[in-house]
C-alpha cells in the first residue's frame, strides 16, 4: 500500500465522517424538535437518545480528527440546547436527565471514534513500515 492509497483512504474516513456527522445531527434535531406522534421509535427512548447522539460524535471525530475538544463542546452542547429547544414547543418537554443522556451517549462515541482513530494510526503506521522495509 502506498502512502497515496493511505491519504485517500484517510481522506475518504474524514469525507464520510464529516457527512454522517452532520446529517445525524440534521436528523437528531428533526426527530427532537418534531411533534411526538411522528417520533420513531426502535428501542428505548433513553437507549435511542444515547446510540444517536454516540453515532454522531463518533461521526464527528472521524470527520474532524484534531478538533477533539471542539467536537465534546459541540456534541455535549447541542444535546442540552436540542432539550431546551424542546420546551419552546406544545407537546415535548425537555429534561435534564434526557440532555445528560445524549450528552453521554455523544461523549462515549467520541472516546470510541478517538480509539478508532488511534487503531487505524497504529495499522498505517505498520503498512508504512514494511512498505519502507520492502523498498529498503
Amino acid at each position: 500500500m502506498t502512502r497515496e492509497d493511505l491519504l485517500l483512504i484517510d481522506s475518504r474516513i474524514r469525507t464520510l465522517g464529516v457527512i454522517a456527522g452532520w446529517l445525524a445531527l440534521l436528523l437528531i434535531a428533526c426527530v427532537t424538535l418534531s411533534p411526538i406522534q411522528d417520533r420513531p421509535s426502535l428501542a428505548g427512548a433513553q437507549l435511542e437518545r444515547f446510540v444517536a447522539f454516540a453515532t454522531m460524535g463518533l461521526a464527528f471525530v472521524l470527520g474532524y480528527p484534531r478538533r477533539t475538544l471542539l467536537i465534546v463542546l459541540f456534541v455535549v452542547g447541542s444535546a442540552f440546547m436540542l432539550e431546551a429547544m424542546q420546551l419552546l414547543t406544545p407537546d415535548r418537554h425537555g429534561r435534564l436527565i434526557d440532555a445528560i443522556v445524549k450528552a453521554a451517549g455523544g461523549t462515549c462515541g467520541i472516546a470510541t471514534g478517538r480509539l478508532v482513530l488511534l487503531y487505524l494510526r497504529g495499522k498505517i503506521e505498520r503498512l508504512r513500515a514494511r512498505a519502507e522495509q520492502s523498498a529498503g
